[in-house]
């Protein structure tokens, strides 16, 4: 503790009113010195940690935990996806509600809205129902601002805490720990989970409860727009003529370079279209922005189109496959595939 040099206060003693006041407050200032409570930072050796969800994104996240020496209960409904985990040490739970009773931080990373209001708020089973006092909540699935603000409520009525902390970075960034994570809630308990959340990636506050949803809903309109862009030009290309590799090598330093085609360009052009975030996820977040900018009146066609041509894919019986096969959408529309790029096309 940190001492700090008081002032004599023999020159005040012939002022019994200024002597008697120096007096009280000195006292006073002694006692918030040695009282005032001192926020440890978590680590390994006194944080246990549940995590709920070890889908695309949650079994690498919550690897980088395991990995960095904290104590992990688990729960997922499909055992098998979850069995890497235990292998690296983790523990399993039959339920949220008993991960939460073995943990001092449990994260969730689900599929919807629904999942989450089950997984957290279920009377039974739920987490909250397990939670010590004092315990936090942090659901980084991407859901609904109301609900967030909602189990904050709950949370704070059972004196826990909640932190809505959708994430950004797709299975690449999961695997590698190089998330965007948008936090919302209250300050002081972002910066406690800090040293936990920079093993995923790069905690950014967006403010109160909710705004972390906001924030990652935002970022998938900036997304949806920018993926149609990336295939349609990529179409564009291919109708010209252009050898499309050489065309995305090209244009990927420029203006029109993007985290988008970085992670899918060549994904795409291989016919990759494997889950790096589920076109039926996505679906999901996109609706989520459209209802939301309904009660704000907002209108935002590029959203409103890129909604459709995700949902399309759905109608298609492609909901399982990455993002990145909105290609599919855009060939159909047009009567051409690229299909053959890759293997016909010289590598630049």
């Amino acid at each position: 503790m940190i001492t700090m040099p008081l002032p004599p206060l023999r020159s005040y003693s012939h002022h019994p009113r200024i002597f008697s006041t120096s007096i009280s407050l000195l006292n006073t200032l002694r006692r918030s010195m040695t009282t005032a409570p001192v926020t440890e930072l978590m680590s390994p050796s006194n944080t246990r940690v549940g995590w709920i969800g070890t889908g695309v994104m949650g079994r690498y996240m919550c690897g980088h935990l395991l990995k960095a020496g904290y104590t992990v209960t688990i729960f997922n409904r499909t055992i098998a996806k979850a069995q890497p985990l235990l292998d690296m040490g983790a523990h399993l739970a039959d339920s949220p509600h008993a991960v939460a009773s073995q943990s001092d931080v449990v994260f969730s990373i689900v599929g919807y809205p629904s999942d989450v209001r089950h997984v957290i708020l279920h009377p039974a089973s739920g987490v909250l129902s397990g939670l010590r006092p004092g315990g936090i909540i942090v659901d980084m699935t991407t859901s609904e601002p109301s609900l967030a603000c909602e189990i904050s409520a709950a949370a704070s009525s059972k004196n826990c805490s909640a932190i809505d902390a959708p994430v950004s970075g797709g299975d690449r960034g999961a695997k590698n720990g190089t998330l965007a994570i948008f936090a919302g809630g209250d300050e002081s308990v972002v910066n406690k989970v800090n040293p936990l959340f920079s093993r995923l990636g790069k905690v950014n506050y967006m403010g109160g409860s909710g705004k972390g949803q906001f924030a990652k809903l935002a970022n998938q309109i900036t997304i949806a727009s920018t993926m149609l862009g990336l295939v349609e030009g990529m179409i564009y290309a291919h109708k010209a003529g252009l050898n499309v590799e050489l065309f995305l090598n090209a244009i990927s330093t420029g203006a029109a370079g993007s985290k988008s085609l970085d992670l899918y360009g060549s994904r795409i052009l291989k016919r990759d279209f494997e889950p790096g975030f589920y076109v039926n996820h996505f679906v999901k977040d996109l609706g989520i922005c459209l209802k939301e900018c309904q009660s704000m009146g907002l209108a935002l066609p590029g959203l409103a189109l890129a909604q459709q041509l995700y949902l399309s894919l759905k109608a298609h019986r492609e909901g399982n496959l990455g993002t990145q096969a909105l290609i599919l959408s855009l060939e159909r529309l047009n009567n051409v595939s690229l299909q053959s790029v890759a293997s016909s096309e010289p590598s630049a």
